[in-house]
């Protein structure tokens, strides 16, 4: 009885370990959610923007990637990512973050 509660255990995890969905990596809009996306929060928040809905970010911040309120800044500017993630109560919880630079051009 033993052994065979221990193969259930075994075999459920293995089925709801391949039922999860792995990340997409993705490129989606960055910017402070409140300044650029109009979100209602205290405070300069990074917020991404994903089939255009904003979602505030959990797992690197505003500070992280530059000065926000220099020119081309999440607070200035809306800018381009590529990340990873999942959606967890209606807030984007990043596993990889990082800025696309827009200002390389393509070679003629």
């Amino acid at each position: 009885m033993k052994k065979a509660a221990i193969l259930f255990l075994v075999f459920t995890s293995f089925a709801i370990h391949a039922q999860e969905k792995k990340e997409k990596t993705q490129i989606v809009e960055a910017s402070c959610g409140q300044c650029q996306f109009g979100m209602k929060a205290d405070g300069c928040s990074l917020a991404v923007r994903i089939d255009g809905k904003p979602y505030f970010v959990d797992g690197t911040s505003l500070d992280q990637h530059g000065d926000a309120h220099a020119q081309d800044g999440f607070c200035n500017a809306i800018r381009k990512a590529e990340v990873s993630g999942k959606i967890v109560n209606d807030r984007f919880v990043v596993s990889s973050f990082h800025l696309v630079d827009e200002k390389k051009k393509a070679k003629p």
